[in-house]
């Protein structure tokens, strides 16, 4: 159940944010706005790590460095959804968001990427994928 309700937060919180960074970017410029936003979501992470934190930050090299490209798709993130979001509407924007990462999820679960486990992706969850896009197209175009 908590899984539920931090995911809701999260969907809430990158809303919101969405449409916060785009209407930075329309003032000070798309890459100007995405170097505040990444810069200070890293100092308050950092202080939050520094003063909460209960992991070891030196394991890092003991890890992939693949697992490192998470800051740098971060920042891919904050950029193509404020682009998303500039070009559209919020709610298309995310409705579309949505959907590229239930299928990029179920490619990741199925094809067991980055050490998850493998799990099926039957014909029910095309259609759920296809219902959601049919939803969107509906939506967007009354």
């Amino acid at each position: 159940m908590m899984g539920i309700i931090w995911a809701i937060i999260a969907g809430a919180a990158m809303s919101v944010q969405g449409v916060l960074n785009t209407r930075l970017g329309e003032k000070t410029g798309l890459l100007e706005a995405n170097a505040f936003v990444q810069g200070t979501a890293f100092v308050l992470s950092f202080l939050v790590a520094w003063i909460f934190g209960k992991g070891d930050i030196t394991a890092l090299f003991k890890t992939s460095p693949v697992y490192w490209l998470g800051g740098i798709i971060g920042v891919a993130i904050t950029v193509t959804v404020m682009l998303a979001m500039g070009a559209s509407s919020p709610a298309v924007a995310v409705s579309v968001i949505l959907v590229s990462q239930l299928a990029v999820a179920g490619a990741i679960d199925y094809f067991g990427w980055f050490g998850t486990d493998k799990v099926p992706f039957g014909i029910n969850k095309f259609i759920g994928l296809a219902v959601i896009i049919i939803g969107i197209i509906v939506y967007k175009y009354k």
